[in-house]
């Protein structure tokens, strides 16, 4: 099975700009950091999406 990984726009390209990769297989969403491609973290869309919602509304803010 081909997995087609996703990254955000606003993640550059550079060696030293890793970023956090998405993508959906078997029902399942898949997320990796693009330095570390081999360590799979599986989630499910409800999941993903209170996440989502809680970083939209600042959450995490301080973490970053």
């Amino acid at each position: 099975m081909d997995i087609q990984w996703r990254k955000s726009s606003k993640s550059a390209d550079a060696e030293d700009n890793n970023c956090l990769e998405l993508a959906e297989s078997g029902g399942e969403i898949l997320m990796r950091e693009s330095d570390n491609p081999d360590v799979v973290i599986r989630t499910t869309r409800a999941k993903l999406r209170a996440f989502l919602g809680g970083a939209k509304e600042g959450e995490f803010d301080d973490l970053a």
